[in-house]
C-alpha cells in the first residue's frame, strides 16, 4: 500500500513560524507529537499534548544540546522497514516505536556567517548535526516516512493528509525526500565553502587543491523563476551561488519594471561588473553582454551622455549601469525622447530619479530599475562557473586589471600622458568584451568595439568602422596579442595613435616594428583577457 498513515510526528524546527498551527492540525487528526527544545516549549505553551524527545528516549539532552536526537529510538523509528519482519521484530525487542512524520528545519548557519562580528566558533555552533541526520534518515526511508524541511510546505502536507484520510501518498513522500536531499546538500556545501574561507591564506592544503578540489558542491539557492531562457522554448531560473563580499545581480533589489529575463540578467551582470572597474563616475552601456558604450566623467550625467553617444544605435534597448547613485539630472537625460532602455542598474536611485524614471518616459512601466548597493570588490578567491553539456567549467575570476608596475613600453615612442590615461581606461573595457576583442577609446569614451570575431583583424575593422571619424587620435586595446603586423596596420589606417596589448607572441618583433613605422606607441601588460 503506497499510502502511509501518520500516527506519530517529530517536530524540531529552528524557525517556529507556522509550527504551532501545523501541530494543532496534526493533533486534531490524532497524531502523537514528539518535540525538542524550543519547539517543545512553543507547543507546550500552546496547550498541545507533546512529549519531549528526552522523555521519549529516556536519555537526557547533553553537551549544550549537541546530543539530543542522535538516539536509536529516534533513528530506529525513522529507518525501520515496516514490511521487513526482521526490522519490526528488532524494533519491538528494543521498544522502538515508529515515527511516521519528521518536520525539521536547520540551524541558521548561512545567516550566522553573514552577521557582522561573528566568530569561527559562533559559526561552528550553528552547524546542525541532529537535524540533517533526522532529515536524511526519514528521506532514505520515504517508502514509509514523510519528511518536511520547508515551512512553506506545511499547508501542502495538511492538504495531502486531508485527501488521503490522515495518510500521505508515495508520490508525495518521494517529492519531499528529493527536496530534503537538495536542502541538506546545499547546507553541507555552505559549510564546506565557509570553512575554506576561514582558512588562512598561508594555511597549506594538506589533502588536495582546495580551490579546485576533487569533489565540489555549489551552494545554490533559487532567487527567482524566469519567464524563459535565452529563447521562449527554454525554461530558466536564476540561482544565487553565495559569494560573500561581492554584491551583484543575485542580491539586487528590483525597484520597478517588468520581470527580469534570462538575457536581462546576463547583460545586467556584464554591465555591473564593467562599471565596477572604475573609481571615478562611470557609465557602461551593454548589448548582448558586450559593452557598446562606456565613459567616465566628473558627473554621473556626464558619464551617461558620453557612454550613450559611443554607439547610440546599439544603445537602443540596452542595459545601462552606473557606479554611483542615479540622480535627477541623470534620470532626466535617460528619459529624453528617442531613448529606450531595458534596465538600469546602479548602487541606488535617489527620490528624484525614481520619480522621473517611473513616471516620465513612455517606457516607465517596463524599465527595470535594479539597486545593487555599495560597490564591492570581487574576492580574489572567487570562482567563476560556466556550463557545458553534462559538466561545469570552473576557474578563478579574472580580477586582474591595470597593473602600472607591470606595464612595459615596447616602441620607440612612449605614450603621452593623455594617451596613457585612455589606455588605462580602455584596458578593463576590453576585458569585458568577447574575444577576439578590440576597443577604441578617445577622451575617456569608448568610441568603437569589435568582439566575438574569428579574426582579430576583423574585430579591429569593426571597431574602426563604428568609431568613424572618432578613431582619429584614439587608442586601441586588444585582449590578446597580435600574432601578425596586419592588426597594427589596420589600426594605423584608422588613425590610432597608441596600443595596449598583452604581448607574448612570436611575432612581437614584427608587430612592434609595424607600430614604430606608424609612430604608434605600444605598451605590453603581460596579461591576457580572453572572454569566451
Amino acid at each position: 500500500m503506497s499510502e502511509r498513515p501518520i500516527k506519530r510526528a517529530l517536530l524540531s524546527v529552528f524557525y517556529k513560524d507556522g509550527v504551532v498551527d501545523l501541530a494543532t492540525a496534526l493533533h486534531a487528526q490524532g497524531v502523537e507529537l514528539l518535540s525538542t527544545g524550543g519547539t517543545y516549549k512553543a507547543l507546550q505553551d500552546a496547550g498541545l499534548p507533546v512529549t519531549e524527545v528526552a522523555e521519549y528516549t529516556g536519555f537526557p539532552e547533553m553537551m549544550d544540546g549537541r546530543v539530543k536526537t542522535l538516539h536509536p529510538k529516534i533513528h530506529g523509528g525513522l529507518l525501520c522497514l515496516r514490511d521487513d519482519e526482521g526490522h519490526t521484530n528488532m524494533a519491538d525487542k528494543h521498544d522502538i516505536g515508529m515515527i511516521d512524520l519528521v518536520v525539521v528545519n536547520l540551524y541558521p548557519f548561512e545567516d550566522t556567517c553573514e552577521t557582522a562580528g561573528v566568530t569561527l566558533s559562533d559559526k561552528i555552533e550553528k552547524i546542525d548535526i541532529g537535524g540533517p541526520s533526522m532529515l536524511r534518515s526519514a528521506a532514505k526511508n520515504h517508502a514509509f516516512v514523510t519528511v518536511v524541511v520547508d515551512p512553506s510546505d506545511y499547508s501542502r502536507l495538511l492538504e495531502e493528509m486531508g485527501q488521503q484520510d490522515g495518510a500521505t501518498s508515495l508520490v508525495f513522500r518521494q517529492g519531499c525526500a528529493r527536496k530534503v536531499f537538495r536542502a541538506t546538500s546545499r547546507y553541507d556545501a555552505l559549510i564546506a565553502d565557509e570553512l575554506l574561507r576561514e582558512a588562512s591564506a598561508d594555511e597549506p592544503a594538506l589533502l588536495e587543491d582546495e580551490f579546485l578540489p576533487n569533489e565540489m558542491a555549489l551552494p545554490l539557492r533559487k532567487v527567482q523563476d524566469l519567464r524563459y531562457g535565452e529563447n521562449p522554448h527554454q525554461r530558466a531560473a536564476f540561482y544565487d551561488i553565495r559569494l560573500p563580499g561581492a554584491g551583484g545581480m543575485s542580491r539586487a533589489h528590483q525597484l520597478n519594471g517588468k520581470e527580469l529575463s534570462y538575457n536581462n540578467i546576463m547583460d545586467a551582470d556584464g554591465a555591473w561588473e564593467l562599471v565596477k572597474e572604475f573609481t571615478t563616475p562611470a557609465c557602461a552601456v551593454i548589448k548582448h553582454t558586450n559593452p557598446c558604450g562606456c565613459a567616465t566623467a566628473e558627473t554621473v550625467e556626464g558619464a551617461f551622455r558620453k557612454a550613450y553617444d559611443g554607439d547610440p544605435q546599439a544603445a537602443f534597448g540596452s542595459i545601462i549601469a552606473f557606479n554611483r547613485a542615479v540622480d535627477g539630472a541623470t534620470a532626466e537625460a535617460l528619459a529624453e525622447p528617442g531613448r529606450f532602455v531595458e534596465a538600469i542598474i546602479a548602487p541606488s536611485f535617489n527620490a528624484d530619479a525614481l520619480d522621473i524614471l517611473t513616471t516620465k518616459p513612455k517606457w516607465r512601466k517596463n524599465v527595470r530599475l535594479l539597486a545593487c548597493g555599495d560597490i564591492t570588490a570581487i574576492p580574489t578567491d572567487a570562482r567563476y562557473v560556466k556550463n557545458v553539456l553534462g559538466g561545469l567549467l570552473v576557474q578563478g575570476y579574472d580580477t586582474c586589471s591595470w597593473e602600472a608596475d607591470a606595464i612595459t613600453v615596447q616602441t620607440k615612442r612612449a605614450p603621452t600622458a593623455a594617451e596613457l590615461a585612455d589606455l588605462q581606461f580602455a584596458w578593463p573595457i576590453v576585458k569585458h568584451l568577447k574575444s577576439n576583442a578590440i576597443c577604441l577609446v578617445r577622451g575617456g569614451q569608448l568610441v568603437g568595439a569589435g568582439a566575438g570575431q574569428m579574426s582579430r583583424v576583423n574585430s579591429s575593422w569593426i571597431a574602426s568602422q563604428l568609431a568613424g571619424d572618432r578613431a582619429q587620435g584614439s587608442v586601441l586595446a586588444s585582449d590578446a596579442f597580435f600574432p601578425f603586423p596586419d592588426g597594427v596596420e589596420a589600426a594605423a589606417q584608422a588613425g590610432v595613435t597608441a596600443i595596449v596589448q598583452p604581448g607574448g607572441s612570436k611575432g612581437d618583433p614584427d608587430v612592434i616594428a609595424e607600430a614604430d613605422k606608424h609612430d604608434i606607441a605600444m605598451i605590453f601588460t603581460g596579461v591576457r583577457h580572453f572572454r569566451h
